[in-house]
């Protein structure tokens, strides 16, 4: 077997604008305009066929024809009664822990009072239904569903509903059990066996129902699409957006850890594979200014690949343009490269990483010392693993409460609050040539603001100047 190497970037004694440090930082190709020819077929059949489209597009891709794409309550119980006891036991320490943080996150109204009679107002308002995607694929996740569903109840969402592909062992075409038994744990009971581009067009645009257990509509259109998903999801949530809102379009999950001599090699290795394990095209990256711990990981790398369950996924992730090591001249460095790689997930293993984090303006989640791995986050931290791929942390964030409320303005003006500034928005709207809108507001104080020959004067007699 070949040896097992991360390439390396040596970044040392090199001065990069911006543009450059941006440019040289590895990353997955997501490829969503090539996938586009083929996801728009799928949205125009499902838009037009409903329910008769979902079956022939699983049976498709998931090789399963589902009896029943809403899947039944039977079927939710059924997995909840089947699910191992201590899994059970692992998913609601989950869920109590992100919903004590969810709870904390609620955005609260605020009102500015800008002079008597004149206040605007802040309020905050769940988004009415949501439509929740949970990939299936290379592994099953049912802290997906924890990570979405939950924010969206702590945020007031009436109407949850769930897509998932059917399982393909599963005769009955019913998605996993431990989805399924997930979603009963958490209350939510609409849950369909549909996975892919057609889930999100479901989701877009409803469908339709087309044999008797459908009734005569499937599903309902929602307002909001969260969750990831592989290429095709990723780019049928780009190309709906805007008809629906999305949370983002998620790239190949990444890790960066940005380390200095001092971090143990074995754990860094560790957790590099970890990431790995998920996709050939997961990113992989170390940020570090020791040449001793970036050859002390290489090496961990070599002895610890072949021992993991899933070697040949990994070395791949490993061996991607997508991941590498990274040298530094000093932590300045190593700051300026990591803000510039704005990770998904980013650890920081330093002998300060408290003056570390406090200049990070970047990262999708920090994951602050040696005993805070990725995995926590994935799953029992408290925190969402939902966050920002790609670059896209410079300006996105993680999934939260927030994702799925909006904040509405709330202007109220009384007489006293409009006359002392009625004659200001006048002379404003003027300057853009919109008298009519400064006509609106004079209406309220003169009889007749078209009678531009007496306007000043109607003012100053109404006291509005």
């Amino acid at each position: 077997m070949s040896k097992l190497m991360m390439r390396t970037m040596d970044l040392r004694g090199k001065t990069m604008s911006r543009a450059q440090l941006l440019a040289a930082m590895p990353r997955a190709d997501m490829g969503t305009r090539e996938a586009s020819a083929q996801v728009q077929p799928i949205l125009d059949q499902v838009r037009k066929h409903g329910a008769a489209a979902l079956r022939d597009l699983e049976e498709k891709f998931d090789h399963v024809r589902p009896h029943d794409l809403r899947v039944p309550a039977s079927a939710m119980q059924e997995a909840l009664d089947g699910l191992d006891s201590k899994v059970r036991a692992a998913i609601e320490e989950s869920v109590t822990r992100i919903r004590k943080v969810c709870t904390t996150q609620v955005p609260k109204p605020m009102a500015t009072d800008l002079a008597p009679g004149a206040r605007v107002s802040e309020r905050w308002i769940p988004i009415e239904r949501v439509g929740l995607y949970v990939p299936g694929g290379k592994a099953l996740y049912p802290s997906s569903v924890i990570m979405n569903a939950v924010p969206a109840q702590i945020a007031g969402v009436d109407s949850l509903a769930v897509a998932t592909p059917p399982a393909s062992d599963d005769p009955r075409g019913l998605p996993a059990a431990i989805i399924l038994a997930t979603c009963a744990i958490l209350g939510v009971d609409e849950v369909y066996a549909v996975g892919g581009a057609q889930a999100v067009a479901m989701f877009a645009y409803g469908a339709k129902g087309s044999e008797p257990q459908d009734g005569v509509i499937l599903c309902d259109p929602v307002d909001k699409i969260t969750g990831p998903g592989n290429i095709f999801v990723a780019t049928a949530k780009q190309m709906v957006s805007g008809m629906v809102g999305i949370d983002a379009v998620a790239g190949p999950t990444e890790i960066a850890i940005l380390a200095d001599g001092q971090a143990n090699p074995d754990w860094v290795a560790a957790d590099l594979i970890g990431q790995a394990e998920h996709d050939e095209l997961a990113g992989s990256v170390l940020i570090t200014d020791s040449q001793d711990l970036a050859q002390g990981v290489q090496e961990a790398l070599e002895r610890r690949v072949p021992r993991t369950e899933h070697a040949d996924r990994v070395r791949t992730s490993l061996g991607g343009n997508q991941s590498g090591i990274i040298l530094t001249d000093g932590i300045d460095q190593s700051i300026d490269v990591a803000n510039a790689y704005a990770a998904e997930h980013l650890e920081v293993q330093t002998a300060d990483p408290d003056a570390v984090i406090d200049r990070i303006r970047n990262a999708g989640a920090i994951f602050r010392g040696p005993y805070s791995p990725v995995p926590l986050g994935d799953y029992m931290a408290g925190s969402n693993h939902v966050l920002p791929t790609g670059g896209t942390a410079r300006f996105d964030v993680a999934l939260g409460v927030h994702t799925f409320m909006k904040p509405v303005e709330v202007i109220e003006y009384d007489q006293e609050g409009l006359k002392p500034i009625a004659a200001k928005i006048n002379d404003f709207a003027v300057s853009e040539d919109l008298p009519a809108h400064g006509e609106c507001v004079l209406s309220r104080f003169l009889d007749d603001p078209y009678d531009k020959a007496d306007l000043e004067a109607n003012e100053e007699k109404a006291g509005l100047r």
